[in-house]
């Protein structure tokens, strides 16, 4: 028997639950793996926004639209960012799972917009509860695996790690910088690009088209954080272990044409 180690190992894995996923949906077996579509195509029911400044619930400007059977992010409603980060949150919380998601950027950013968030979203993992956010609360305390797009010259990574209100471990030690890049490829232009989360017990894993890119362990809430200080001190327990799922807008038009989840237990 061929033996699997390493990032051939996690590869393998990878490809092989992304095997039983579209097994599942496309024959409906009894006994397979249940694969749960998040995004269901045609409406963003199961969602909920938060965007910094309004109400839990308020889709101002209707930045999360489903048109064409695929979610958009749009501003076609903003003057100006002014700093309006938006989340879309699914209903359920989840630990133990393989996210897939396919994504792509598209358009020109909406003016007032931060020179760091050109071609920039994210898929949030492990969040607080959109009802626990402040309604001038920029991000949800929780672990991000940033999606990027290259600026058709220079190189830039995707499935990168940001850290809001949290923190984890690399190498058996304690990774406190908010931002860490992973070892992907840059993807240029408005292609289609598969990123999966693979969540394990106390370690995540980031795969970029079947190749992980980057792994850390023991995600946890960073005390030294106020948006997570409140949420100890209203009893959070700090070490993550599940949470929130939810999909960024930062102020560049971004689309996800498939939100799919299938749970490891």
């Amino acid at each position: 028997m061929m033996k699997f180690t390493g990032t051939h190992k996690s590869t393998w894995t990878a490809a092989l639950l992304a095997g039983l996923c579209a097994a599942a949906v496309a024959h409906a077996a009894p006994d397979a793996p249940e694969c749960i579509q998040l995004f269901n195509g045609k409406n963003l029911d199961g969602w909920q926004p938060k965007i910094t400044g309004y109400d839990l619930g308020d889709n101002f400007g209707d930045t999360f639209r489903v048109e064409d059977g695929v979610l958009k992010v749009s501003y076609d409603a903003y003057e100006r960012f002014d700093g309006r980060f938006g989340h879309l949150f699914y209903k359920h919380e989840f630990s133990d799972y393989r996210l897939r998601v396919e994504y792509r950027f598209t358009g020109e950013q909406v003016e007032g917009g931060p020179g760091w968030a050109f071609r920039n979203s994210g898929i949030m993992i492990h969040g607080q509860a959109p009802g626990t956010m402040d309604k001038d609360q920029d991000f949800p305390v929780s672990i991000e695996v940033q999606l990027l797009g290259g600026d058709g010259d220079n190189e830039r990574t995707t499935a990168n790690l940001c850290t809001p209100g949290t923190n984890v471990v690399m190498n058996g030690k304690l990774h406190t910088p908010h931002c860490t890049n992973s070892t992907s490829k840059t993807y240029h232009g408005d292609q289609w690009v598969t990123a999966e989360v693979v969540v394990r017990g106390n370690t995540i894993e980031h795969i970029v088209e079947g190749e992980t890119v980057l792994t850390y362990s023991d995600p946890q809430l960073d005390p030294k954080d106020a948006d997570a200080r409140k949420l100890l001190q209203a009893d959070a327990k700090k070490m993550l272990t599940g949470g929130t799922i939810s999909l960024q807008s930062e102020s560049h038009p971004v689309e996800f044409r498939k939100v799919e989840l299938l749970e490891l237990k």
